[in-house]
């Protein structure tokens, strides 16, 4: 009878699973296009998702358990099997609480993090220089405008050269965008902030707006352009392309290669990283990603984080190189579909440019 159980269970767990996505995909889809209010809009496909997660941990764990149980149900001793129902209420519980916390305290742990990046032939002049990235702030019903104002104050405390906005402002259409623009012109640094566009720009249909409201507060979009910055004897230039969809692979980074500058550090602004090994390609030397948020929801398996994001791309998160081209990707700000981060705090990112 175990064996009709467990399979009881898993087509109860399909079943679950395909309505929850489904609903999740479907529903985020066709208000992303709608106005209304951004809550109600985000919070039912978050609720799916949560349900989704939730109920397949509590599945496979409890099924486990109970594989236990019945192994050791003939044994008499009461200790052992008071054992087992404590660790099933465990169980049942781990998952509730794992996301409490992300979504009550490491949603909004947003932290520093700096990192020494090595380029060939890096001239003396810009070694040393800092740029400061944000990503995927997601200003919406699950990130405030006085937590975002929270990662600003922070990010002025850093003494950026650059300062960087790698793509998703909000998540739906009818979010806070101009509360977002007003509150990445708070940037400070020496050369100015720039920034590209992401995927949930586009699902807004925002990109020409945000472009335009941003030039006015002073936050250059680069759209497919590029900006040559002088320090020194040096030059960085600074590159941007709008979002690159994943399922365009074949395309990406098309006509990216004539914003190259000879003679110049070159970095480019994408708000996929996938496009790694195609800049690496044309002659970039570094580029600045977000989009996976770090995987969001991970969890590390014998150094290996394991997350929704892997299955899309192998730059989920961190410093890569593809040759002489380093690229690092941002954990970003916010969350997307769920508002809960485990595993993958918020951050606020500070490339150094060193010397190789």
């Amino acid at each position: 009878m175990g064996w009709k159980l467990a399979s009881l269970q898993c087509a109860v767990l399909a079943f679950d699973a395909f309505l929850a996505l489904g609903y999740a995909l479907t529903f985020s889809e066709v208000t992303s296009r709608l106005h209304g209010d951004s809550l109600a809009r985000t919070f039912a496909p978050a609720l799916a998702l949560a349900y989704l997660m939730i109920a397949t941990t509590i599945y496979v764990l409890r099924s486990g358990l109970r594989i236990v149980q019945e192994r050791f149900s003939a044994e008499t001793d009461p200790s052992r099997r008071r054992l087992l129902k404590t660790a099933g209420a465990a169980l049942t519980a781990a998952p509730f609480a794992a996301a409490g916390y992300g979504a009550l305290i490491q949603r909004t742990d947003f932290r520093v993090r700096e990192v020494d990046v090595a380029l060939n032939d890096l001239p003396a002049d810009l070694d040393g220089l800092r740029l400061l990235q944000l990503s995927d702030i997601h200003l919406s019903a699950f990130l405030s405008e006085a937590e975002f104002a929270r990662v600003i104050d922070a990010s002025n405390e850093l003494r950026a050269h650059v300062a960087v906005v790698t793509g998703d402002l909000i998540s739906f259409r009818g979010d806070p965008l101009d509360a977002c623009i007003r509150q990445i012109a708070r940037l400070k640094s020496d050369a100015g902030v720039f920034a590209c566009m992401g995927n949930h720009e586009r699902m807004a249909r925002a990109e020409r707006y945000t472009a335009e409201a941003g030039a006015r507060k002073g936050i250059r979009f680069l759209r497919g352009e590029a900006r040559r910055l002088g320090f020194g004897k040096a030059a960085l230039n600074v590159a941007g392309v709008d979002y690159q969809p994943l399922f365009l692979r074949k395309e990406y980074l098309r006509g990216a290669e004539r914003l190259v500058q000879p003679g110049a550090v070159n970095v480019l602004l994408s708000h996929n990283s996938d496009v790694l090994p195609v800049a690496a390609r044309q002659g970039y030397n570094l580029v600045l990603a977000g989009h996976t948020h770090g995987g969001q929801v991970t969890v590390e398996i014998l150094d290996q984080g394991i997350n929704p994001a892997r299955f899309f791309t192998p730059y989920v998160h961190g410093l890569y190189r593809v040759e002489s081209t380093a690229g690092y990707v941002t954990r970003g700000i916010g969350t997307i579909a769920i508002p809960a981060r485990i595993g993958a705090p918020p951050e606020i990112s500070v490339l150094r440019l060193r010397k190789a």
